[in-house]
């Protein structure tokens, strides 16, 4: 198991490049929202996307959530982007319902391939992020503790870590549901402000995110320091 100093870098490295594409997101909105060029673009492009899901009504949510689950099993693939035409097309609500619904099914998925393949397929996608984490939460760890672990990680990685380990199936579907709710409505507002050309409120959005983040990422680091090691799993 390596120790906080080992994987202090990554995690680090992570919330730096987090920080990065949440920039680049701010000024890529700030240009369509101050260009009607770009602006008139893009909702001929929402438009197209609008007719083609009020065609096939049940495909396009049964896709949007597919790709939603997909991003919560998945580092490189974000069902971010496709937020916006969800809202377009849903409205914000029904956006963020089937968002959130995705993202769960997308981590009991990552619970289950945890638990069934195990080690291996948890060490190949996020070893470096959960080393510090493998004597501090087992399938006894409370769940408040769990929930802040949900929500400091990327959403894909605290499905497969507590796969691993065992955590009872229907409180990780419980701490998931919470975990991502937040997240989910997050998401639709920051659509639903592109689409508004509301530029402040999104940076606003924006970094009452990252600050939400970074809390859940500092009170968890404060309560694992203060809990002791979990026994080995014996089953």
């Amino acid at each position: 198991m390596g120790s906080p100093e080992v994987t202090a870098a990554p995690q680090s490295g992570h919330r730096w490049r987090r920080i990065a594409v949440l920039v680049v997101a701010c000024g890529l909105v700030a240009a369509v929202a101050s260009s009607d060029a770009l602006y008139s673009q893009l909702m001929r492009l929402l438009a197209v996307t609008e007719r083609t899901i009020e065609a096939n009504p049940v495909t396009g949510a049964a896709l949007f959530v597919l790709f939603a689950a997909l991003s919560g099993m998945v580092a490189f693939f974000s069902s971010a982007v496709l937020v916006p035409v969800a809202v377009h097309a849903w409205g914000p609500a029904r956006s963020a319902a089937l968002l959130w619904l995705g993202w769960i099914l997308g981590g009991a998925c990552a619970y289950v391939i945890g638990r069934v393949v195990g080690r291996p397929v948890v060490d190949r996608i996020a070893r470096d992020k959960l080393a510090r984490y493998e004597q501090k939460i087992g399938r006894e760890t409370p769940l408040g503790l769990v929930v802040l672990f949900q929500l400091a990680l990327p959403s894909e990685v605290p499905g497969y870590f507590l796969g691993l380990v065992r955590y009872r199936f229907y409180r990780y579907l419980l701490v998931v549901a919470v975990g991502e709710l937040p997240y989910a409505i997050g998401t639709v507002l920051l659509g639903d402000s592109i689409l508004k050309r509301q530029v402040l409120p999104f940076i606003a959005l924006t970094a009452v995110a990252m600050l939400f983040s970074a809390w859940a990422y500092a009170r968890l680091h404060r309560r694992i320091g203060a809990t002791t090691p979990v026994p080995p799993d014996r089953a």
